[in-house]
């Protein structure tokens, strides 16, 4: 009897060292205890070059998306030149970021049907195409509301081209997901910087310029992702219409892209409105405003790159977005204080690029780790919702501006940044998956082998 419980005991021993291998890695970071540290591919100190090491079709996606980025900001210098040449009032002029934005986040909902249809190189060069020929039109506009149009037109390309773009890098690249994720933002920051300074130079020649450059630059990514892209990357597997809808009733996802919403009301209040702030301080032209703008783009870029992981490193990532996001709104609650002073709204829009940058990056890596959706899906979902924040910050600071006070704009985004973190804290019991240990490349590639073994 005693040699029977031996052999008992010995066999539970040895399937409960076995157990662990077969679970899934989504599973094993779902029931992972919060941690105190959580670690990064760029802390890693076994390939800390992971980053930079990737397939050339990723560099080429990264360069479209740079270039796709950069029309977010592009037509920030010129706004005011738009509006005196062609007789706007700033809240028609805003309209401008309105339609781009309204239409990039409903066709958001839907690219990652399409993706998984069509597959993500022929969704990535629609976009691109409509994007080119969008751009152009708008260039060859004669009025305020053919631009409105076209640059609808352009967000329709930009939401097929931006989603599929995401999980394309984060699918392909090497040295992990948060890897991946840090490359598509510092794309992101790069286009956002240098799509003011690109528009300021363009525009000083003429208003048209910065839309006629996009068209080039498109055209060039175009080529980019034919010559480099291999046909399928991965097979596609088809996802219904209706589940990046489906997807925002998970209650992580639901409250990251809430929280986003709002969010970004905050970011193109800063964004977009401020070139109207600075005009009445005497800053109109568009070469002054680009370079501005390109200050905040750079320190967008900086901090998402290199500030954002050293934080999430040493803290869980809810608690990055529980410390950062009250600064943002306290950011821009200063420029509404000092909306007169041309240095300080100048400094406001700088360290709101500081900011930012640490946001975008963190509140990304959050959505891709929240659930185990396919990234796609969760990427459409996630998108659709922020960039409808974004579509109506511009037209409404612009209304809040004239009806009440030119400080108004940014007090309002200030509140929907908190109404943004609060959103976080109410939901963190939901978050808890996004805060767990990450694991890297090699760790998941030892997982993997030993699951295939078992």
């Amino acid at each position: 009897m005693h040699g029977r419980d031996h052999r008992l005991a010995r066999g539970s021993l040895d399937r409960g060292l076995r157990r662990p291998r077969r679970r899934p890695l989504a599973a094993r970071t779902r029931t992972s205890p919060r941690p105190t540290r959580s670690t990064h591919p760029l802390m890693s100190h076994d390939k800390p070059d992971n980053i930079l090491k990737q397939p050339t079709a990723v560099w080429a996606v990264a360069f479209a998306s740079v270039i796709a980025f950069m029309g977010i900001g592009l037509v920030d210098p010129i706004l005011p030149a738009i509006a005196t040449s062609l007789k706007a009032t700033p809240t028609e002029t805003e309209m401008l970021f309105t339609s781009y934005l309204l239409i990039t986040g409903v066709a958001m909902f839907f690219t990652s049907w399409i993706s998984s249809r069509i597959g993500a190189k022929r969704t990535l060069l629609i976009g691109l195409a409509l994007i080119v020929v969008f751009a152009l039109a708008a260039g060859l506009s004669q009025n305020v509301e053919s631009i409105i149009g076209f640059r609808a037109g352009w967000g329709l390309g930009n939401a097929l081209f931006i989603s599929t773009a995401l999980a394309t890098i984060v699918g392909a690249a090497s040295g992990g997901t948060s890897s991946a994720i840090i490359l598509y933002e510092a794309a992101l920051g790069l286009g956002i910087a240098i799509g003011p300074l690109l528009g300021g130079l363009l525009g000083s020649w003429s208003w048209r310029g910065p839309f006629f450059g996009t068209a080039t630059l498109m055209a060039i990514g175009f080529i980019a992702i034919v010559a480099m892209l291999r046909k399928n990357p991965e097979k596609p597997v088809p996802t219904k219409l209706s589940a990046p809808f489906r997807a925002l009733a998970r209650p992580a996802l639901g409250f990251l892209a809430a929280a986003a919403l709002f969010y970004n009301i905050g970011f193109f209040v800063l964004l977009a409105y401020t070139p109207f702030a600075l005009v009445p301080l005497g800053v109109a032209d568009a070469i002054t405003l680009g370079l501005i703008f390109f200050g905040w783009g750079v320190s967008l870029a900086v901090t998402s790159v290199w500030v954002a992981p050293l934080l999430t490193s040493r803290l869980p990532r809810t608690r990055v977005l529980w410390i950062v996001m009250p600064l943002l709104a306290i950011d821009l609650l200063a420029a509404g204080l000092f909306i007169s002073s041309l240095a300080a709204l100048i400094v406001c829009v700088i360290i709101g690029g500081l900011l930012l940058g640490i946001l975008n990056t963190v509140l990304t890596e959050c959505v891709m780790e929240a659930t185990d959706l396919p990234r796609s899906v969760a990427s459409s979902a996630y998108s659709g919702v922020r960039f409808l924040g974004g579509a109506i910050a511009p037209p409404a600071a612009t209304l809040l501006a004239d009806t009440i006070s030119p400080a108004t704009p940014f007090f309002a985004g200030a509140v929907s940044v908190l109404i943004a973190v609060a959103l976080i804290m109410i939901g963190h019991t939901h978050l808890r998956r996004v805060d767990a240990p990450q694991e890297s490349a090699q760790q998941e590639a030892e997982v993997l082998s030993l699951a295939d073994a078992d």
